[in-house]
């Protein structure tokens, strides 16, 4: 593990009152396709009334809110905005990153959602969704993970999971991913940590009801892979 992210973690003793171990409970939902690892999450922090009503409508309010079946963290953010969950977005790119035109991930999504998205980090102010562009360090996501949980934005295909005992994506993540890349962008939802063990707990929506957990230096690497732009959803109850 990194010595930088030891260190950081041993910082979370100096914040006031803060247990050695916290978990949040969670509703799971599981992905039904390879495209709606993202809604999933909001799914999974959304109160029950209105899990149900966007479960319920589900197909109609993704088409209403334009992303339909594919989801960039700013539309995330909309939805969230739409069922009046209290939210902040950390990002490191304000719209798209130039950059991605040549990656193999993005070429074909970039073709069609390009131009929705940066209407949408352009009018994000105007419609009261808090977008901040910064490089959030893991003392402040474990922090956040205090007042709620964490909607992240990861490389699938470095997620690792200590209680799975698997360094490899199981054949149920596998199944979710159509591209032979190196860079598999999938949403997952922080849901607690253990400061002596050196981890985070985690929801992972493309497995059934169970609760996961990785080293803080793997969720360093997973989250800061190129292609993520660093986006995380502190989510506030």
């Amino acid at each position: 593990m990194e010595q930088t992210s030891e260190l950081d973690c041993k910082e979370i003793a100096s914040i006031k009152d803060a247990p050695q171990k916290h978990h949040i409970e969670l509703l799971h939902y599981r992905q039904k396709s390879n495209w709606d690892c993202g809604v999933s999450c909001v799914l999974m922090v959304l109160p029950n009334k209105h899990r149900q009503h966007l479960t319920k409508n589900l197909s109609k309010i993704c088409k209403s809110e334009g992303f339909n079946k594919s989801t960039w963290t700013i539309d995330l953010c909309y939805l969230l905005k739409k069922y009046e969950v209290q939210h902040v977005f950390y990002t490191v790119t304000i719209g798209v990153h130039e950059g991605y035109r040549g990656n193999s991930f993005y070429h074909q999504i970039l073709t069609k959602d390009e131009n929705r998205v940066k209407v949408k980090f352009r009018d994000a102010s105007k419609n009261k969704i808090p977008v901040r562009k910064a490089s959030i360090s893991i003392l402040h996501i474990i922090e956040q993970l205090l007042n709620g949980p964490i909607i992240i934005l990861t490389n699938a295909r470095l997620l690792y999971c200590d209680i799975c005992k698997s360094n490899k994506i199981s054949n149920e993540l596998r199944k979710c991913l159509p591209w032979p890349t190196t860079y598999q962008g999938h949403y997952i939802v922080l849901c607690g940590y253990d400061i002596e063990r050196q981890r985070v707990f985690y929801r992972n929506p493309s497995f059934g009801d169970h609760v996961c957990a990785m080293s803080v230096s793997t969720l360093e690497e997973a989250r800061k892979s190129y292609g993520t732009d660093e986006d995380v959803i502190f989510i506030y109850k």
